[in-house]
């Protein structure tokens, strides 16, 4: 197979398909990592997916277990310079309601870390996963959209937006909430919207963060400021969708302002980097994450808000379950596509998808709730975490690495 450089060598509309063991659709994060993964195993894959028009200005907060992850896929290296420590977490209840929870922050040193994780721009990691992708010689690269996803008994045929045909024995959708690949499996998915909606972007400011993450938790949702590299740090901001219109029609004097004033002018001065980015918020989730020769990875499995840095997170260690799950296949000369692969890929996923999509939920709706003891209950749990040494550490440790979760990429192993 040729270098992933430039590889359009598919087969022009009407001839014979091409075939590979495995396809990814999606290039996203969670796409290019599956993707890599697989073929640093060995495993001869496409990955198929138009490049998009722009870069994307967003930024991911790496959790400890994803670092490591793209470490051993000699990933992190190349982008590691452009991602901020996150050395500590803190908490502030800003409802400014009757019950009020105590100001809580983590430390990473608690738990052995030097870092819970590290805070980088998408535009940079998507950078440093194309050039380790380019890298590696079983892997082709194919810069065109997945028009039709046709299953067959014994493999899956890509249509590709030229109407050429691609063959593989089993395809990855990392292809967003709209999956093309989820929707050939006749897979349901369960969706649920907010009345709320995030507002993000990156902003410099005139005092240090000191590598610390804070989170204002407010009567709307969670206002959080994450370190990046330098005196900047990237906003998620969640709020009621009018507010979120009223909020995007400011001039960036005054959106700087506000942003200053919500963060009660812990960072200092604050000035925008770029135009803000506003979506709306919302939980969907797929009913299963496995179809005939079909696996779900990333939004097209479950799609979380952002808040508690799981979504990508999450994608990633779906990534690295399934890379495991059909590498050990093939090592073992069986099918990466059979039954029983993706059986153990669901029952290996369900849980940790299903406890992190849980915990975004509770967390989210206890903060937009006037209900007395609801209020009462997450101010006690956040004073018994403060408090209780070990309690604190467990859920540090939970919180950053799941033990129901531990893929080989997770730990530091090769596939």
């Amino acid at each position: 197979m040729v270098g992933s450089r430039d590889r359009q060598n598919h087969p022009r509309s009407g001839s014979q398909a091409s075939r590979v063991e495995i396809a990814v659709i999606g290039a996203g994060p969670a796409g290019l990592t599956t993707a890599i993964a697989l073929a640093a195993a060995g495993i001869e894959t496409a990955l198929v997916s138009k490049r998009p028009a722009r870069s994307d200005n967003r930024t991911t907060a790496l959790l400890a277990g994803s670092v490591r992850a793209l470490e051993t896929l000699g990933v992190w290296a190349s982008c590691r310079h452009q991602a901020a420590p996150l050395e500590a977490i803190r908490i502030i209840d800003d409802t400014r309601r009757l019950i009020r929870a105590p100001e809580v922050v983590f430390h990473a040193a608690e738990i052995g870390l030097e870092a819970f994780g590290y805070n980088i721009e998408n535009q940079h990691l998507v950078a440093a996963l194309d050039s380790r992708a380019a890298s590696l010689p079983q892997l082709r690269r194919i810069d065109q959209a997945a028009a039709a996803i046709e299953v067959e008994a014994d493999r899956i045929r890509v249509r590709l937006a030229d109407e050429s045909r691609l063959e593989a024995r089993l395809v990855i959708g990392a292809d967003g909430r709209r999956s093309l690949c989820r929707e050939a499996a006749g897979i349901i998915a369960d969706a649920f919207d907010y009345d709320q909606a995030a507002l993000t972007l990156n902003v410099s400011h005139t005092r240090p963060h000191a590598g610390t993450s804070t989170e204002f938790h407010t009567g709307s949702g969670p206002f959080t400021l994450v370190p990046l590299p330098g005196m900047r740090s990237s906003l998620v901001c969640v709020v009621d969708p009018r507010e979120a219109e009223r909020l995007g029609s400011l001039l960036a004097p005054a959106l700087a302002h506000e942003i200053e004033c919500r963060a009660h002018s812990i960072l200092g001065k604050v000035t925008l980097e770029a135009e803000p980015c506003m979506f709306p918020l919302g939980v969907e989730t797929a009913r299963k994450i496995s179809g005939h020769r079909i696996a779900l990875v990333g939004e097209a499995a479950h799609a979380l808000p952002p808040i508690g840095a799981q979504g990508l997170n999450l994608g990633l260690r779906d990534a690295a379950t399934i890379a495991e799950l059909a590498a050990t296949a093939r090592q073992g000369g069986r099918d990466p596509g059979s039954v029983e692969v993706l059986t153990r890929y669901e029952t290996a996923r369900r849980a940790d998808a299903t406890t992190r999509a849980a915990a975004v939920d509770l967390l989210n709706r206890s903060l937009l709730s006037d209900f007395l003891p609801i209020q009462g209950i997450r101010g006690l749990g956040l004073y018994l975490i403060d408090r209780v040494g070990p309690l604190r550490r467990a859920l540090m440790r939970e919180g950053i690495e799941p033990a129901l979760a531990a893929p080989r990429l997770m730990r530091g192993e090769t596939l």
